[in-house]
């Protein structure tokens, strides 16, 4: 590691609560206390990172080809193994398109690009997570 690598710093606020500060220095509440629930988990967030990158992915691509998207939402699963560490060993990201004459041709060749190109979050995960991706196009 140099000294020029993005770096993030998780304090300990007590009572299992942490702030995590980005590298672009973004607050973070996270929360371990399971029954608390006042904060998402390090798992949790797993799950919008992936989701957040493949978006950002696949409506960029969307737009390029001037697909005329009104809606767009992304919801994401995970299954996790029963040992420890409880890693993810499978995620499904389920795609929601709404919009006018959507291409279903257009949103299955923007997903493929996002995971086998573009996402990041995905390509660090596959070596260990099975990620399944479907969608469905909503006429608005």
């Amino acid at each position: 590691m140099n000294a020029e690598d993005p770096k993030a710093v998780m304090e300990w606020k007590g009572e299992d609560l942490f702030v995590g500060i980005t590298p672009s220095n973004n607050a973070v509440t996270i929360d371990t206390d399971h029954l608390r629930h006042s904060a998402p988990t390090p798992m949790e967030l797993l799950l919008l990172a992936l989701g957040s990158c493949t978006a950002v992915d696949v409506i960029s691509i969307l737009q390029k080809k001037r697909e005329n998207v009104t809606d767009y939402r992304i919801e994401v699963r995970g299954q996790r193994r029963d040992e420890h560490p409880r890693s993810y060993k499978r995620m499904g990201v389920h795609h929601i398109v709404t919009g006018h004459n959507i291409s279903a041709r257009s949103v299955a060749k923007a997903i493929e690009l996002s995971e086998t190109k573009y996402c990041s979050v995905a390509a660090t995960l596959r070596p260990t997570a099975e990620i399944v991706s479907t969608f469905e196009i909503i006429k608005a």
